[in-house]
C-alpha cells in the first residue's frame, strides 16, 4: 500500500488534492481512501491531508505517520512544520516551489534519498496563470505523476472533470499537465507517464 501525505494551508485545495489523487486510482482500478485532519479551520491555517493506494481494500483508517510520498503545496510550511517527519528513506518528494531544493536549503534532505525521488514545481505559478488564481492542487498531481508514476497523468485529468465542471476543469487540466511537462524537463528520473 502506498501511503501519500499532503501538506499545505486551508484554502489551496490540499483537501481537493488528496480526493483527486484517491480519484485517479480508482481511475486506474485500485482501491484508495483520502481524508483530511483539520486544526484551525481557517484560510490559511496549516493543512494535513492523507490517501493511501493499493491493490486491495484498504482498512486502515488512521493519519499517515510513514509516508511513502510527502506533497508540500506551501513552501512557507517547510520551516515551521515538521512535514519530512516519518518520510521512508525511498519515498517520494515533491514541493511547490519555482526555486529548487538547494535554494530551498533542502539539499541534503535531497541527497538522503534515491536520485530523482526529491523535486520542485512552480505550481502556483502555473495556477495562476490557468486559473487566475494560486490554487495549486492540480498542477501538483500532475507533478506527481510525472516525478513518481503513482498515476498517469490521464488519471488525473479524469479526476479532475469528476470533481470540476467546464472552465475551471478545463484550466485545472492544462495546469496539471504543464507541470506534468516541467517535472519531466526539470526533475532528475522523473517518470514519463
Amino acid at each position: 500500500m502506498l501511503q501519500i501525505r499532503l501538506h499545505g494551508r486551508g484554502g489551496q485545495g490540499t483537501v481537493t488534492a488528496a480526493e483527486m489523487l484517491s480519484l485517479a486510482a480508482f481511475e486506474q482500478g485500485r482501491h484508495a481512501q483520502a481524508f483530511p485532519s483539520f486544526g484551525s479551520e481557517r484560510t490559511g491555517a496549516p493543512v494535513v491531508a492523507f490517501c493511501r493506494i493499493g491493490e486491495r481494500e484498504i482498512r486502515s483508517r488512521e493519519p499517515v505517520m510513514a509516508p511513502d510520498v510527502l506533497v508540500v503545496q506551501d513552501p512557507t510550511l517547510l520551516h515551521q512544520v515538521d512535514v519530512f517527519q516519518g518520510l521512508k528513506p525511498d519515498g517520494w518528494v515533491l514541493i511547490n516551489s519555482g526555486r529548487d531544493l538547494a535554494a530551498l536549503g533542502l539539499a541534503e534532505l535531497a541527497a538522503r534519498l534515491p536520485p530523482g525521488h526529491a523535486a520542485t514545481v512552480p505550481a502556483s505559478d502555473i495556477a495562476l496563470a490557468r486559473l487566475g488564481r494560486p490554487l495549486p492542487n492540480a498542477a501538483l498531481l500532475g507533478g506527481l505523476a510525472a516525478l513518481a508514476g503513482i498515476v498517469s497523468l490521464e488519471a488525473v485529468a479524469q479526476a479532475i472533470r469528476h470533481t470540476f465542471a467546464g472552465r475551471v476543469a478545463d484550466a485545472n487540466i492544462l495546469a496539471g499537465a504543464e507541470a506534468h511537462a516541467w517535472v519531466l524537463e526539470h526533475a532528475e528520473g522523473a517518470v514519463p507517464c
